[in-house]
């Protein structure tokens, strides 16, 4: 999610003690349906093989259902691509990101925003 002025606001969901979801899963959810591939989206992303790998059997792990469907390569070419319930936790997050932007404009931040420096003091020698 994009900083709003001084505030940035990063929702993650948990099963259990285990990240389930957040910013940069959703993100890779979006490399993996663009390119096709669980190491090309990695790639993309700047990930190493096997980070991304492990973000996506995580993923797996902590849903009801797979979010991530592959095939194995070989002749006919392997592959990733989102099931029907990852699409549907990428938009309902990407919907909840959106509805705690909205909530962020509210007079809380309003008051803490003008309490804030723009830039911090030096700090002391």
């Amino acid at each position: 999610m994009p900083r709003l002025g001084p505030l940035k606001i990063k929702a993650q969901l948990f099963s259990g003690e285990e990240r389930a979801f957040g910013p940069g899963r959703a993100a890779l959810l979006d490399a993996i349906e663009r390119e096709g591939s669980i190491s090309a989206a990695g790639r993309a992303l700047g990930m190493s093989y096997r980070y991304t790998w492990l973000l996506v059997d995580s993923m797996n792990r902590c849903f009801e259902e797979k979010l991530v469907e592959t095939a194995i390569g070989g002749g006919r070419g392997g592959g990733a691509a989102l099931t029907a319930t990852g699409r549907r936790v990428r938009s309902a997050y990407r919907a909840l990101e959106d509805e705690l932007a909205g909530t962020a404009k509210g007079a809380a931040f309003k008051e803490l925003e003008s309490l804030l420096r723009t830039t911090p003091h030096p700090p002391k020698s």
